[in-house]
């Protein structure tokens, strides 16, 4: 008999709880609960509501016992730099605040009072961006220095989750490196930077890697779900995750891990922390087995769910294989910078697009369609930017693209990644970030020897479609 894997894959809108199985060696998906989530304004912060979330990863559990199929092992993924701090009573110290709050503003400028951008790239090899950990904590100390005090644990947020799961706390590495806050030499957090800065020691603990294994459910959580299951680390930034499920082995390959953000890299062995790394604005994140995510960081399609999210509101409900369509029938020539700031959380991207263009003296997009076309265009033009960065820090010639994740089947930006790219495209599996949560925990089982015959199955596993130059 089969043995199921839950997934529980949580990302900035939605969550799911995906089982898994392995049948003649290949990997069975069954999605078998999905759930809304966002950030909301709590005290004027954008926060995330744990408690809710939680609840939702309890009845997903549950659904399982209503299906027969009873998991031998979970674990949860989310997004990186988000954390909840803990008091002596393990209650939550302040908000729950989201990455995309503005409390980071000018938090970069004191941290480097203290550590100048060139050092701290050079010390962690991880991309500056404001709303990484290490300004939120910045941010705490200027505004709620008595929090330092009264806060014992940090945990990010899948960490957390598990705690609540089975009493056990543990740090995962693959997360924790989003902070800005880890050694990639050492692989452990580099508690001279953070005495440095004034954050206290007692948050930091021992890392763990991907395949460990948190603990039991606690008595309490397996009376409410109706089973007992172990709880495994995945790697628990999504990221990870994704591309622990890129179906390929060969090391001329680049990855796009295509959502709410597109994250372009490849895999390294050692980090690259070279002031030319930083100067290009790569980052160095921890990957399984200790593998570098060298990658870069792009705004990715929470552009275009942010259109849809306000054509939706204005009575005009397209799905996204819409907007692909209309987009694909446009001629406009306009472009963004998609990095650029002023589309990190606009009051309306629509509006955000149109001054971008008009400023920057283009046509200004006015039809979905072309609000849709100047989008798609731009990410895919900074793909192609991207790689020829990429080659020019590593030296190598990369051969092929793999999307993976939910942009996967943006079939439009899939062509025109291919043409700006100048590479062959090869899209899927959609469903990345849960398979690559999975894979930890089924090499962790024995259900796969290693990760390298893991992706193997994968790509046997799952559609893969290919787009040609």
């Amino acid at each position: 008999m089969a043995q199921y894997y839950l997934a529980v894959d949580i990302g900035a809108s939605s969550g799911r709880h995906i089982l898994a199985s392995v049948q003649d060696g290949r990997m069975v998906l069954e999605e078998v609960h999905r759930f809304p989530n966002g950030m909301k304004p709590v005290d004027g912060q954008l926060c995330w509501d744990v408690k809710e979330l939680f609840s939702h990863i309890k009845a997903g559990m549950k659904r399982c016992r209503e299906l027969g199929k009873i998991p031998v092992s979970m674990g949860i993924d989310t997004w990186a730099v988000d954390y909840v701090l803990l008091d002596e009573n393990e209650q939550i110290v302040g908000n729950t605040v989201g990455y995309r709050d503005g409390r980071t503003k000018g938090m970069d400028d004191e941290v480097y009072k203290i550590i100048s951008l060139k050092d701290l790239y050079l010390r962690t090899g991880i991309q500056k961006q404001i709303f990484n950990t290490i300004y939120q904590f910045m941010a705490v100390k200027k505004a709620h220095p008595e929090y330092l005090e009264k806060a014992k644990t940090m945990l990010m947020i899948p960490d957390y989750f598990h705690y609540l799961l089975t009493g056990v706390k543990k740090q995962e590495y693959t997360n924790a490196t989003t902070t800005q806050l880890v050694s990639p030499v050492t692989k452990e957090w580099d508690y001279e930077l953070i005495d440095m800065l004034g954050y206290p020691r007692q948050w930091f603990g021992k890392l763990s890697m991907p395949g460990t294994v948190v603990g039991e459910l606690t008595k309490e959580i397996q009376d409410e779900v109706g089973f007992h299951c172990q709880v495994v680390l995945p790697a628990t930034h999504d990221t990870g995750s994704a591309v622990l499920a890129v179906p390929s082995n060969e090391e001329d390959t680049l990855y796009i891990s295509s959502g709410t953000w597109s994250l372009m890299g490849t895999e390294l062995k050692e980090a690259d922390c070279s002031l030319n790394s930083m100067e290009k604005n790569f980052t160095n994140e921890g990957g399984y087995e200790y593998r570098f995510r060298y990658l870069k960081n792009i705004m990715g399609l929470w552009m275009i769910q942010s259109v849809k999210k306000e054509l939706a509101a204005a009575g005009q409900d397209y799905s996204f294989a819409q907007l692909c369509d209309m987009a694909s029938a446009e001629s406009i020539s306009s472009l963004v910078a998609c990095n650029d700031d002023c589309f990190l959380a606009p009051d309306s991207m629509i509006q955000a697009v149109k001054d971008f263009c008009k400023n920057s003296g283009q046509q200004v997009p006015e039809t979905p369609g072309e609000i849709a076309a100047v989008i798609y265009n731009s990410l895919a033009k900074c793909y192609g930017e991207t790689i020829e960065e990429l080659e020019g820090v590593t030296g190598k010639h990369y051969r092929q693209i793999h999307i993976v994740g939910g942009g996967a089947n943006a079939d439009y930006l899939n062509r025109l990644t291919a043409r700006y790219t100048k590479r062959p495209v090869y899209a899927g599996p959609t469903e990345a970030t849960a398979i690559g949560n999975l894979t930890a925990q089924m090499i962790k089982a024995g259900e796969y020897g290693s990760l390298r015959e893991a992706r193997e199955a994968i790509f046997h596993s799952f559609e893969i479609k290919e787009y040609g130059v």
